[in-house]
């Protein structure tokens, strides 16, 4: 194992630490900055050990679901300390990770995986199956909620919300089930030969667990770090004269860091099968994930909770996913649709900073 891969996050984690009890100054701000991404650093290369260990499509799984977990851990720790300031930011967290998912990271594996390789192939039947249960996961979650007429617009009443959670949480399940187990196939690439890590060893073991441990260690602490950071970011962004929103799609950003760097550096060895893997299995379990728990503390614990998007945003997430159905129902990949994803992905941020 490379020196760095648990340097890394050891550095990180002191950082947090001195950032925890001295408070963060511009030094140290530097210092957690230029951390945070060496964290992001190792943990990909340990999510990409134990992927190597367990094969796909499991690998990709690991990592999706270690992010998506500790950034619903993040989210509900801010909703329990923020009160009713943070009823919307697990609406926000969610559009935000799925707009930087289908157009952010999905166009730049395309544009990166289109300019070294020309075209790019993967399986139409997992992609397809995965972006049906995203587009219906988030219609539930974030567009009915504004035409439902129990409760006013943007919310849901309580039999309601249960509703969503369990329909979210099933989907997410059913899909883990078919991606590992019915039609694992359908998440594999058609021909593998032309990787090095087809013919390279396999790790062993213990290195995979240590790996594992590793990885966890260092997600915990991008989490951790992008927290701290959180307040001079919020700064940032008050001097800018930007809308605070942009502070969720900030983090977020910081968040998914992980799996964008592993998705671009597998488009990148001509494996666009293991990016959309990535993809569609972060933005599933973004919401499978954190809409239960979500829900669950805000029933248990009287929390406000609104999801029901703008008409602003109701437009761009439906043009996303029109043109995503398009993207994914070929199987082919080059840079014109790229291209198109990274567009909208611009006219997300541009209009976030001017609303």
């Amino acid at each position: 194992m490379p020196w760095w891969t648990w340097l890394a996050p050891l550095l990180a984690w002191a950082a947090l630490l001195a950032a925890l009890v001295t408070g963060v100054g511009t030094l140290l701000t530097i210092l957690c900055g230029a951390s945070l991404f060496g964290a992001v650093i190792a943990a990909v290369h340990h999510a990409e050990v134990v992927a190597h260990r367990v094969g796909e499509p499991l690998g990709t799984l690991v990592l999706a679901l270690a992010v998506t977990a500790i950034e619903t851990a993040l989210i509900l720790s801010m909703m329990l300390a923020g009160g009713a300031e943070m009823a919307v930011l697990p609406r926000d967290t969610i559009y935000a990770a799925v707009m930087i998912i289908c157009n952010g990271l999905v166009g730049l594996c395309i544009v990166v995986g289109g300019l070294r390789h020309r075209e790019q192939s993967f399986r139409v039947e997992g992609a397809g199956s995965g972006l049906a249960a995203l587009i219906v996961m988030t219609a539930l979650t974030l567009v009915l909620p504004v035409f439902t007429t129990s409760t006013v617009s943007g919310t849901y009443n309580t039999p309601q919300l249960a509703f969503v959670a369990l329909t979210s949480a099933s989907l997410w399940l059913i899909f883990v089930f078919v991606q590992t187990v019915r039609h694992r196939d359908y998440f594999l690439p058609a021909a593998d030969a032309a990787s090095p890590e087809t013919h390279a060893p396999p790790p062993t073991l213990r290195e995979a667990i240590v790996s594992f441990l590793l990885l966890i260690a260092s997600l915990v602490v991008v989490v951790g770090l992008a927290k701290v950071l959180s307040p001079a970011i919020e700064k940032g962004v008050d001097l800018a004269g930007a809308p605070r929103s942009v502070v969720g799609i900030v983090i977020a950003m910081v968040v998914l860091l992980p799996e964008t760097w592993a998705a671009v550096r597998a488009a990148q060895a001509d494996r666009i099968q293991t990016s959309m893997n990535l993809a569609i299995g972060s933005a599933i379990a973004s919401i499978g994930l954190t809409i239960p728990v979500v829900v669950v503390a805000a029933i248990a614990l009287r929390l406000p909770l609104v999801l029901g998007l703008a008409p602003k945003e109701l437009v761009l997430l439906s043009v996303t996913f029109l043109v995503s159905a398009v993207t994914l129902g070929t199987g082919r990949t080059q840079v014109m649709q790229g291209a198109i994803h990274l567009v909208l992905f611009a006219a997300f941020l541009f209009l976030a900073l001017v609303p």
